[in-house]
């Protein structure tokens, strides 16, 4: 199978699938979720492979949605005209969403390895897999919280509880590898020179279990999570991304990255100044479309 975006490597009997776009921190562009999920069905369909590791390549596993092609260019993939079609857009963001989520549901185990950043729609896809093993100094969250954005996976709050989620997604910080395995988000964090090592090992050790006996603890434990409501979270996280979006202050950063660049943008967003809301939002809007 041919792969724009992603890299496919077996190395015994573990699949090794690479986010390629160094460039651009590996950040997401259109084709991004549905090759992750082609490479992950690939790796379950295949007998000699018994665990999946996802990683980036270069200085970090994933930067986000670009936002260069999602945020500040005009563009038929994030829908921007009106009247808004919030089932249009569901759609779009539920097929991303259940792309990424094909790391969870997949047969064999998942290892995400984080190294740079795991951050916006990389976190959605990090925590997607079964297990992370961060480098110490990477960071990972979920900045988009501020403004603009709803973590479609809904994985936060399944991973940390509610009051962690909470503390993650009320301010959109970032936390390194160490706070990460603190609070249990990474299950190790290691120096950067070590991570390969680290994910290796763990993949090593349970190569050598029988892949239905992966398949069944996999299924066991992952049903508990079905039964706390997992897909109407998931239905209500992308629901409400796609509001964050087309609020006042959702178009306030869009006209915002259009206007000045995704870089300072982004940079407002995630300074801790005001930002701005409903009346406040819609004259900021119409200051930058008139400036």
């Amino acid at each position: 199978m041919d792969f724009t975006v992603l890299d496919y490597e077996i190395r015994g009997r573990t699949a090794y699938l690479t986010l390629n776009r160094p460039e651009r921190l590996n950040a997401i562009a259109p084709e991004t979720p549905g090759e992750i999920a082609r490479a992950v069905e690939m790796a379950n369909d295949d007998a000699t492979v018994h665990v999946i590791v996802l990683q980036g390549a270069g200085d970090a596993f994933c930067s986000g949605y670009d936002l260069k092609i999602f945020a500040e260019e005009d563009n038929d993939v994030i829908q921007t005209e009106t009247p808004w079609d919030p089932m249009a857009d569901y759609k779009l963001m539920k097929g991303f969403t259940d792309n990424f989520f094909s790391l969870w549901r997949s047969y064999k185990p998942t290892i995400c390895k984080v190294q740079g950043y795991a951050v916006a729609g990389g976190s959605d896809i990090a925590l997607c897999c079964d297990m992370l093993i961060m480098a110490e100094d990477a960071k990972i969250g979920y900045p988009p919280a501020r403004v603009w954005g709803c973590p479609t996976t809904a994985m936060w709050v399944y991973r940390l509880g509610p009051q962690l989620a909470k503390r993650m997604l009320f301010t959109g910080d970032l936390i390194d590898g160490v706070e990460a395995q603190k609070i249990g988000l990474a299950l190790e964090a290691v120096p950067a020179d070590k991570l390969d090592d680290a994910v290796a090992k763990l993949a090593q050790r349970m190569e050598g279990v029988p892949k239905n006996q992966l398949m069944m603890q996999k299924m066991m434990i992952n049903q508990a999570f079905d039964n706390m409501g997992l897909a109407n979270t998931q239905m209500v996280a992308t629901l409400f991304d796609g509001i964050t979006r087309h609020s006042p202050e959702g178009v306030w950063f869009k006209q915002f990255a259009e206007k000045e660049g995704f870089a300072a943008a982004v940079a407002h967003r995630d300074s801790g100044q005001a930002i701005p809301e409903s009346a406040d939002a819609r004259s900021a809007t119409k200051k930058l479309q008139e400036d």
